[in-house]
């Protein structure tokens, strides 16, 4: 069981099949699959065995594809590196996942320049594109060196995916998926019919690849059928509509924030966007009115999903009950196991928020020298999310925040996603997030960060005003600051930390 042998099967039952098209040419499934052939044997030559790690750091080019198969087929763990991180947190990951090797497109090599120095265990950097400097070497050139496809002998408890937290909370954590758990999320999805695409399914693929959201998802839901994944750099609204309407893509995976781009696109509802069947949406919360207003205006109704770096990375989706409730992340994929616990860790009454806890063949097997954080994380057998939901009367799960980010005012609970969510409902505001700040009387207060919507304008009252009118008053924000854009992590998760790293107090008041 080598997820690489996904591309393998569909070649040789669809070899002229496109699997990719990339700038506007197709790659076929008999083409790609050469192509990883070359990528494996290459990267055997370099003395890669079973279970090395090689760091990759491509953007969404063709090439990561080939370098992560490659790896996979070679009996390596691939080390997927955020393309936005500076050389001081690439150097941290590859050390801490003791890297034997790295693959680095070239507008990246300034992040890996002298690492070899430092790094003993980094034996390789080989570029993708450009020139090889001095210490590096080719692609070309290390797929030249191989001769035959390596035979490494890979089982479902093997590791082939080294992916690292986004470190919203702290320091990234190694988290190890393997063959096993990647497959069997892959085979949860499939069996979702809304969720399953098909061999004639054009796929929408510009969430970067780098995240376990795009590569298990995206991708290996898309060779996993036979299905064509138009694949683009990096997100640009209009460029995607284009592609969205010259290819006729008919499945779109995304993130909020390219939805609330699409929304704000002019013209956007004069596009031909017919041939749309499916619209998912994860890695971060889906705002209940852009999933109401995108539907409205577009006829695309998204299913919103829940997953997580550790669960390669499907947990729930809309898309396992009979409607896209707003706000809503659905019902645990099949088999999946899904608990809300109490602080105790005992199961919460019905209809009470609780952590959710994990346990499935899709759940990761710890996390890299690290069994500290893998026993905290891990009780029992059942993984705790650190993310807080509650089930209504038909059993849809509603994510109400992660533990970390409540605020307590006089006491009370305050959940920044439900104030965010009385935010969103104002016409106004294109974007949101909040904060807890401290505050003299009431220990913390509730804090909006707001980008409002081109062309208009308003007030801090006006903020505090309109969400009275739909939550409590301890709920509402205190203070409201306006900004242009909210920071946030590459498939959109807002960075709530460094919001709070620039917090001011609250002033006293009753």
């Amino acid at each position: 069981m080598n997820v690489a042998d996904i591309v393998k099967e569909t070649a040789a039952r669809l070899p002229d099949k496109a699997a990719l098209i990339f700038q506007d040419k197709p790659i076929t499934y008999g083409e790609l699959e050469r192509s990883i052939e070359q990528a494996a044997a290459g990267i055997a030559s370099l003395g890669i065995r079973k279970g090395d790690r090689v760091g990759v750091l491509v953007h969404n080019i063709p090439h990561f594809v080939y370098a992560y198969l490659g790896i996979e087929r070679a009996g390596g763990v691939m080390v997927p590196l955020n393309t936005m991180y500076t050389a001081d947190e690439v150097s941290f990951i590859l050390a801490d996942a003791e890297a034997r090797a790295v693959v680095v497109a070239e507008p990246f090599l300034r992040a890996v320049d002298g690492l070899r120095e430092t790094l003993p265990m980094l034996e390789h950097v080989v570029v993708v594109g450009g020139g090889s400097p001095i210490g590096t070497m080719g692609w070309d050139q290390m797929i030249g060196r191989g001769e035959a496809p390596p035979s490494a002998t890979i089982g479902e408890e093997d590791l082939a995916c080294l992916p690292y937290t986004s470190g919203t909370t702290g320091k990234p954590k190694g988290a190890m998926l393997t063959h096993g758990n990647l497959m069997a999320n892959l085979e949860q999805m499939h069996r979702v019919p809304l969720l399953s695409e098909a061999e004639t399914d054009v796929v929408l693929l510009v969430l970067p690849m780098f995240h376990i959201y795009a590569l298990n998802v995206s991708l290996g839901l898309t060779f996993r059928v036979g299905a064509t994944a138009v694949l683009q750099e990096r997100f640009d609204p209009v460029a995607s509509l284009d592609a969205i309407e010259r290819h006729g893509i008919t499945v779109i995976f995304g993130a909020p924030p390219m939805f609330v781009a699409w929304l704000s696109t002019p013209n956007v509802e004069k596009r031909d966007l017919s041939k749309v069947r499916l619209a998912v949406s994860g890695a971060a919360p889906l705002p209940g009115p852009v999933l109401e207003d995108f539907e409205r205006r577009l006829g695309i109704t998204i299913w919103e999903g829940y997953g997580l770096t550790e669960t390669s990375p499907g947990v729930t989706s809309n898309a396992m009950g009979a409607e896209a409730k707003p706000d809503s992340i659905g019902k645990p994929l099949p088999d999946v196991e899904l608990r809300l616990l109490d602080e105790q860790g005992d199961d919460v009454e019905d209809g009470d928020p609780g952590e959710i806890a994990v346990r499935g063949p899709n759940v990761f097997r710890g996390y890299w020298h690290d069994d500290a954080a893998t026993a905290e994380a891990v009780r029992d057998g059942w993984f705790r999310t650190g993310d807080v939901a509650y089930e209504d009367e038909d059993g849809y799960l509603f994510l109400v925040d992660r533990k970390k980010d409540l605020i307590i005012v006089s006491g009370f609970n305050v959940y920044p996603r439900e104030v965010e969510e009385a935010l969103y409902r104002n016409p106004k505001v294109a974007e949101a997030a909040v904060v807890g700040v401290p505050h003299p009387y009431t220990g913390e207060a509730v804090k909006a960060v707001v980008v409002l919507k081109p062309g208009t304008s308003a007030t801090e009252e006006e903020i505090i005003e309109f969400c009275k009118r739909s939550i409590a008053r301890f709920k509402c924000p205190q203070v409201v600051e306006f900004v242009d854009q909210l920071p946030h992590t590459d498939t959109g998760k807002i960075l709530r930390r460094r919001l709070r790293d620039d917090e001011q107090p609250a002033e006293e008041t009753a």
